[in-house]
């Protein structure tokens, strides 16, 4: 039953990365880091996966999905690393993030939560660390209530 939540989380953060523009999937090359990112909002998990991964599903919350691929390996097989970061919004407000590190098979995501209103911006400001490169990943993202 794990594996199958497992599998199904997977295919449905890789599906939406085709969806289009507002769920792509990004990717950054930060020294041997390939740094993937993307924030969507909670609603498009099931809420199977939501429960399994002990994620709240609402028209307010948004999940961020970063995974970190080792880029000096031929096969870039996932890297663990130290993560943490803060969502700062147009108003100045900033929050702190807190990702959980997810493991299915050989790859490893970090999934962290926010709360947002309609239409609201954050700038992430992210802090990735494999002990020998630190990296900082910034990027925004504009969430709409559904």
């Amino acid at each position: 039953m794990k594996i199958l939540l497992q599998t199904c989380l997977f295919a449905i953060l890789v599906s939406m990365t085709f969806v289009s523009n507002v769920f792509a999937e990004n990717m950054k090359k930060m020294g041997s880091m390939q740094i993937h990112y993307m924030a969507i909002n909670a609603t498009f998990l099931t809420p199977k996966i939501a429960k399994a991964y002990n994620i709240e599903r609402s028209r307010f919350n948004g999940l961020l999905n970063i995974s970190v691929l080792d880029d000096t390996k031929d096969s870039t097989p996932a890297k663990k690393v130290m993560i943490q970061g803060k969502a700062r919004n147009d108003l100045g407000q900033i929050k702190t993030l807190e990702f959980d590190e997810v493991k299915e098979g050989d790859a490893i995501y970090y999934l962290a939560q926010i709360k947002y209103s309609d239409e609201e911006t954050f700038y992430f400001d992210i802090t990735i660390s494999d002990g020998k490169e630190t990296h900082q990943l910034k990027f925004k993202q504009k969430f709409y209530v559904d």
